[in-house]
């Protein structure tokens, strides 16, 4: 997948006539008996010795709890694997069946599946389907037949893709996250502001506990996209052993459970996207935060290092998950793939910013990704770093003391995220990833505004007090994460606002817990991590500092009015 690459689309609607049981047809203007099934097939991608294809069959008869797709192939096509169905084939013949999860056809469902073929000479679309033994024949054209180009009921063909998705579009409201801030004192001021969509579990693509599922979140942004352009912003976020060095964050897969990850999360999350009805979205997807960074700098030979980070190094199942998410959302063409890139405050140091640029690539070349899969990167996801320190520069000193010796820089070649983001992007390109590549910033919650908001440097007495006396970042120590103290909302979402940058968003719904102060029992997988102890004096992760953590936090993803309120009185720019 690249910007500039025009995906090959071979779509073919196959409709049923008159089988073994006639089926009254729905008006009398129809003319003939209801068809038995459609099928969508589509080419999605083909280099000439292979392709890829997905697949799309609606049930028009009665309901069924399994389902059986076959057809026969007229040339030498092979299928090598398959997602979201089990795919076999004997001689020219093949035949998906349903996986445990999707075996379900009402009357009018769809289910879809995907797969990779090699062939050689052609590579024709199968002519006939069967659907559990009933045959669906092809439409034998007319008005409807789908190779006209004037039928407004074909599925969109996905071109070139931007180079900018937030350029010209509107970025879509997530109406849950709306509701709960608008039913705060004063959150109406944000409510109509655009968050990510967070898929943290399995059980999130279909909606938790009666909440709005992956599906339901696509199909409003059908809605409030109406006549114009649209962005849905998703958080891919459930790899195996996720987090390792913060328990808060942890999730539902153990640290081998690869498989699962593929099969149950990444194939149906990419299964729904590749539906047609879609294809006029901007799904840009923010791929597996706090995940490959972890496998530089907190492993063993780093005073940070955790065991359980030793054992995803080890296993290599951080970079597997990317790639395959990487690889499979990267064949969807209107789906646009940021990979999260830390933050400056974890990788801004000489010794960890070229190890995790190369991590990045190693991960997007694993699993059959490329390079060309990732649009962009994303940094601060869900962090508090300020977007830019006015009040000095990192070639600043003071009585002959540069500011990167300073207590609070510690040598850090960045003091802000716009700095380190721009620097993080030309590294990317150096190493191969396109000259293109756009950046995201989260400024959710790096705004540091209210009344203690610096208005000038610091005193120039010493280094310390010239850097504490003009930073925003209040943070007691950079390396604080859990539910800040002091931390206000940041700029507002918008598209292209500096250069190499795609937008700035807020990626992490602000107001949402970033772990417990204490530890509570849950059955979401996640941990009680000390960063989030108000009363804990730190670790090596923060030069043994206090967390700065508010008090009396639930678990991590849940509402947290008292950080809402902080977050909104020191909003920088402030709220009207």
């Amino acid at each position: 997948m690249t910007r500039t690459r025009t995906a090959m689309l071979a779509a073919l609607t196959l409709v049923a006539g008159a089988s073994g049981t006639a089926l009254a047809a729905h008006s009398a203007s129809a003319g003939a008996a209801a068809p038995a099934c459609t099928v969508d097939y589509k080419v999605q991608n083909d280099w000439g010795s292979g392709f890829t294809a997905a697949v799309t069959v609606t049930n028009n008869g009665a309901a069924t709890s399994a389902w059986s797709l076959g057809w026969t192939y007229a040339g030498s096509q092979k299928v090598t694997n398959g997602w979201n169905a089990k795919v076999s084939q004997s001689g020219a013949a093949v035949t998906a069946a349903n996986e445990s999860y999707n075996g379900t056809l009402s009357t009018g469902g769809s289910a879809s599946f995907g797969f990779q073929a090699t062939y050689s000479g052609t590579n024709a679309v199968p002519a006939a389907f069967t659907l559990n033994g009933v045959t669906c024949n092809v439409d034998g054209g007319g008005p409807t037949d789908p190779t006209d180009p004037t039928d407004p009921t074909d599925p969109p063909e996905t071109g070139d893709r931007l180079d900018n998705p937030y350029e010209g579009a509107k970025v879509y409201v997530n109406p849950e996250w709306s509701a709960k801030a608008a039913a705060e004192p004063g959150g109406a001021r944000v409510a109509n502001q655009p968050t990510g969509v967070w898929l943290d579990r399995i059980a999130a693509i279909n909606g938790v506990n009666g909440g709005m599922g992956l599906r339901d979140h696509l199909d409003e942004a059908l809605a409030q996209k109406g006549s114009g352009e649209l962005a849905v912003q998703l958080v891919i976020y459930n790899l195996p052993g996720r987090d390792c060095a913060a328990l808060a964050s942890n999730g539902e897969l153990g640290p081998t459970e690869i498989d699962k990850y593929k099969t149950q999360y990444i194939d149906p999350i990419a299964a729904i996207l590749a539906d047609p009805k879609y294809a006029g979205l901007r799904i840009v997807t923010t791929v597996e935060i706090d995940s490959l960074p972890n496998l530089v700098t907190n492993v063993s030979g780093r005073p940070t290092a955790t065991p359980n980070c030793d054992v995803m190094k080890a296993n290599g199942n951080y970079q597997k998950g990317v790639g395959y998410a990487l690889n499979k959302l990267g064949d969807i063409g209107n789906v646009y793939n940021y990979v999260d890139a830390g933050h400056h405050g974890w990788l801004g140091w000489d010794d960890n910013f070229g190890a995790s640029a190369e991590m990045f690539k190693t991960a997007a070349t694993t699993e059959g990704a490329t390079v060309g899969d990732v649009h962009g990167f994303i940094v601060n996801t869900a962090n508090y770093s300020a977007l830019k320190e006015d009040h000095f520069k990192i070639t600043d000193s003071v009585n002959g003391t540069s500011v990167r010796q300073s207590k609070w820089v510690d040598w850090n070649r960045y003091t802000d995220e716009l700095s380190y983001a721009q620097a993080m992007r030309d590294k990317l390109v150096s190493i191969g990833f396109d000259q293109s590549l756009g950046m995201l910033i989260d400024t959710s919650r790096n705004g540091w505004g209210g009344t203690a908001r610096p208005t000038g440097p610091g005193a120039t007495t010493t280094v310390d007090t010239y850097v504490n006396g003009g930073r925003y970042d209040r943070r007691i120590h950079l390396g604080n994460w859990c539910n800040q103290s002091g931390a206000g909302l940041g700029e507002r979402p918008q598209a292209g606002p500096a250069a190499g940058i795609d937008a700035y968003v807020w990626m992490k719904p602000p107001g949402e817990s970033d772990g417990a102060s204490k530890e509570i029992e849950n059955d979401e997988g996640k941990g009680f991590d000390r960063m989030c102890d108000p009363t804990y004096q730190g670790n090596a992760r923060n030069g043994n500092s206090p967390s700065g953590a508010l008090p009396d936090a639930p678990v991590s993803g849940h509402w947290f009015s008292a950080q809402f309120q902080e977050l909104m009185r020191n909003a920088y720019p402030p709220l009207s």
